[in-house]
């Protein structure tokens, strides 16, 4: 009989059923994102957010800052999400500010 390792990370995150099978748990990651950005460039940088997968922009300072809402099926597309958005030509930072794991 083989002995099943389990994934520290899934049993956080509730995905273990038992040893011999782990789950993503149904739903999707949701996140908002404060980006510090160039205030002259806002309203491009703000296009450009809005046309990425999953992302809505929920707030705006004139000094250039966005809320950024995004929803991504698991954890590691919305890391990927945040990378994209910090590494966008006008963005100063993008900082993780919320995280929850919606559930069906």
């Amino acid at each position: 009989m083989a002995h099943a390792t389990l994934n520290r990370r899934a049993l956080i995150t509730g995905r273990v059923l038992n040893t011999e099978r782990i789950i993503s748990p149904p739903g999707c990651e949701i996140a908002s994102i404060l980006v510090q950005a160039r205030p002259e460039r806002l309203d491009a940088l703000e296009a450009e957010i809005a046309a990425l997968p999953g992302c809505e922009i929920h707030g705006r300072d004139i000094r250039g800052k966005l809320v950024v809402v995004t929803e991504a099926p698991d954890a590691g597309s919305l890391g990927t999400m945040l990378n994209t958005i910090q590494s966008l030509r006008d963005v100063y930072s993008a900082a993780l500010v919320f995280h929850a794991i919606e559930t069906a």
